[in-house]
Order: structure tokens, then sequence, then C-alpha cells
């Protein structure tokens, strides 16, 4: 028997037991679409991580204050002075960068805004995470040295494709429309009850392109450390003008991370006589555990989508049964023609298969489109199709069904002839 005779079998037993046909190959295409999204949402996911954690830095630490810490009044809490005692104590370190937030600000440049997210920051803060394109010029030494008067305006970068969401509900608050609509490059600006310059500008990339895991965390504006302390913040001389938030710190080398973390935590708790207010964490270990979470959501897709494509499987081999025991008459007056086992096997495998295939493609097609909508409703597009990944799902759904009608296949093939031929159409 040729392909071509064996395709047209086929084709005929699918249009005549349409009902049987369209559960299995329904089943198939949800089993194929399902696993089509795990696969696309792995690799997704495994470029997404390879990206932020080249951001991050090979040996990303961050000291951050204990929550829900009570102090015994003994430790100054996180100050601008740990992390030069960090950078003193610990050579070799790649990055240290300490940093000062303050929210609900008030800006003021021909208009009055408030609730604006100031930013303090040192030259070093430019070394990790760094997505922006830059106009003008960064903080220098000086600037941190003479508590200048300068600020950095942050600008959204917007989206390349909208979600539908966004549609909706717009995050930009007041100054993000603000300074999208303007040059502020070079302008005066009020910050609080003091005067500074605008001596950069920094475009953040679209969203759905940012590569950074947490895209949403960048300030408005940000100005030399030591200028938040004296300006910003208004601490006076005391503690309060030195303290930051966080300290982010890159070892430059992740071979070096876990002796360099045991050297900070045991110089800081020094230096906070002996106060447990601070914790030094490992921001790869961070990323690496929350994507471990969500490869077990992941897992579950695989799941359903292997039991979807199994379950379809069985579809296959009840039609296939179906069709044996349909065609028995057919099937002995094939082998009175002189047709071997081995063809009237084939002729079931063949139609299994391609009913496999069909439903293969179609699940592609299903599975592209459910991806593409997903994109659309989600802040960034993870999930990265591949033309490999398609192929292998159609032809993953050809050999599934195959494999579940090669029993009832070989049970056609091993009908007596003369008993097949007795049998009433």
């Amino acid at each position: 028997m040729n392909a071509l005779e064996a395709a047209r079998a086929a084709a005929r037993e699918i249009r005549v037991h349409r009902v049987r046909s369209l559960l299995s190959f329904a089943a198939i295409s949800v089993g194929a679409a399902s696993l089509l999204y795990t696969l696309a949402q792995t690799q997704g996911m495994q470029e997404e991580v390879a990206k932020n954690l080249e951001l991050m830095g090979p040996g990303a630490l961050t000291v951050k204050a204990r929550d829900h810490y009570k102090s015994r009044g003994l430790s100054r809490g996180l100050t601008a002075g740990d992390a030069e005692a960090v950078r003193r104590e610990v050579p070799g370190l790649y990055m240290v960068s300490p940093t000062a937030d303050k929210w609900g600000s008030m800006f003021f440049a021909g208009k009055r805004i408030w609730g604006v997210r100031i930013q303090g920051v040192t030259p070093d803060w430019r070394l990790r995470d760094w997505v922006y394109r830059l106009r003008g010029r960064f903080f220098n030494a000086e600037d941190l040295r003479d508590d200048a008067r300068v600020c950095v305006i942050v600008e959204p970068g917007g989206w390349v494709v909208k979600p539908f969401w966004a549609k909706f509900y717009d995050f930009t608050n007041d100054f993000d429309k603000f300074v999208a609509r303007r040059d502020m490059l070079g302008r005066r600006v009020r910050l609080g009850d003091h005067d500074f310059l605008v001596i950069g500008v920094l475009k953040e990339p679209p969203h759905d392109l940012d590569p950074r895991w947490n895209s949403w965390g960048t300030p408005n504006l940000l100005v030399p450390l030591s200028s938040y302390g004296a300006y910003v913040r208004g601490g006076g001389d005391g503690g309060e003008r030195d303290s930051v938030s966080r300290i982010e710190i890159d070892t430059g080398d992740e071979r070096t991370l876990a002796a360099s973390r045991r050297r900070i935590e045991t110089m800081l708790k020094v230096r906070h006589r002996g106060e447990d207010d601070f914790e030094v964490k490992d921001r790869r270990a961070d990323v690496e555990d929350s994507i471990r979470e969500q490869n077990k959501y992941l897992a579950v897709a695989l799941i359903l989508g292997v039991v979807a494509l199994l379950s379809g499987g069985i579809g296959i081999l009840n039609v296939t049964l179906a069709a044996v025991f349909s065609r028995v008459k057919e099937i002995g007056i094939r082998r009175a023609l002189g047709a071997g086992r081995a063809d009237v096997m084939a002729l079931f495998v063949f139609e299994a298969a391609m009913l496999g295939l069909a439903g293969g493609a179609a699940g592609v097609v299903l599975g592209v489109v459910g991806i593409r909508e997903l994109i659309s409703g989600s802040q960034r597009e993870v999930a990265k199709l591949t033309w490999y990944h398609a192929a292998a799902m159609v032809l993953l759904s050809a050999a599934v069904a195959a494999v579940f009608a090669a029993y009832p296949a070989w049970l056609a093939s091993r009908l007596d002839p003369i008993e097949a031929l007795r049998e009433e159409a």
C-alpha cells in the first residue's frame, strides 16, 4: 500500500467518524497547546534570568535594615559610613552603592507636583542594573564631596506594545507625564525648599523590553547622596542625615561572594555594636528562589499538557479500535487480495498519525494565539516562541497518536482473513 492510498483511506475514515475524530483531535490539540506554552515560558524565563543576572553582577549582595527589629539604642542603623567602611575594609569590590529613598516629595518646575520619589545615590549607582540612555552627565566624586545641588531626572520608557489593562489603568504619575513632554536638561527645579540643576536625563527602556526583574522600582529623581542628606532629607549633622535605606554591593566575582559576605557581616556587626539590625542578602539567590517558585507552576502546566496529550492518545486508541471492529470485512478483503500484516498495521497507524499531525498543528496555532493573548495582558513578554518547539509539538502529537494506535493496528493485522471475510458488514 502506498502512502497516497493510505492517506485517502485515513481521510475517508476521519470524515465518516467525525465526532470520534473531533474529540481525539481536540484532546491532542489542547495537550500540544499546553506543552507549547510551557516550553515557551521556560525558554523565555531562562533568557530573562540570564539577562537579569548579568545586569545584577556575578557577586550581587544587598545590605538592608532588618524588618521588625527592635533596637536597643546602641546602633545608629544603616549609614553611608557603613558603605565607606565596607569599601575600605573589604578590598577588591567592584561596586559599593549606598542608597537613600524619600517618597512623597514636592517638585516644582513651573508646575507643582507632589508625591515624587527622590533617591540619593553615589557615582557607583550606575555600575549595575544600567539599562538607561543618558543625556547630559551623571554624578561624579566632586558632586558628592561638595554636596552639589544637582539632580538627574528619570524619564519613563512607556511601552512598545501596550497591554490591554494599561489602556484602562495608567501607572504613570503626574511627574512622569510632566517630564515626558518637556526637555528638562539644564533647567533649574525646586525639590522641597531648595533649587537643583538638572545635569542629566535617564531614559528608561520600554516596560515590555526592560531586562530588569522588577522594572517598576526606579525613582523619579536622583541626587548625590551627600546632597540628599543635606537638602532633601534635612537631617542636619546628626545620624539621620547619614542614614541610608540599603547598600548594594557587587564583589565582581561569584567565587568571592561567600567570603566577602561573611567579612561584611562581621565588620558591620562590630560597627553596629552587636546589634543585629541589618541583614546581608544574596540578590542572585533571591531571583533564583523566585524562579524556582514560578517553575512549580510551569511544572503543573507541563503535567496538565502531558495528561491532555495522553488523553488524546487514549481517544486515538478508542477511535482506532472502533475502526478495526467496524472494518473487519474490509481487512479480510485486503488480506485476500495480497495485503500483508504490515500493510494492515500501516493503514491504521497512518490514519492515527494523520489525526495526531492535524491535532498537533491545531495545538500549535492554539498555543501561539494563547501566548500572544497572554503577552498582551501581561507586563512584559516572557514566553519565547521558537520554530523548533512548534515542530516538536507537531511531531510529538503524531508520534503519540501512532504509538497509541499501534495496539489496535496489531490486533487488526492478526485477524484471520477467512474469518474476517465471513464477518457481516
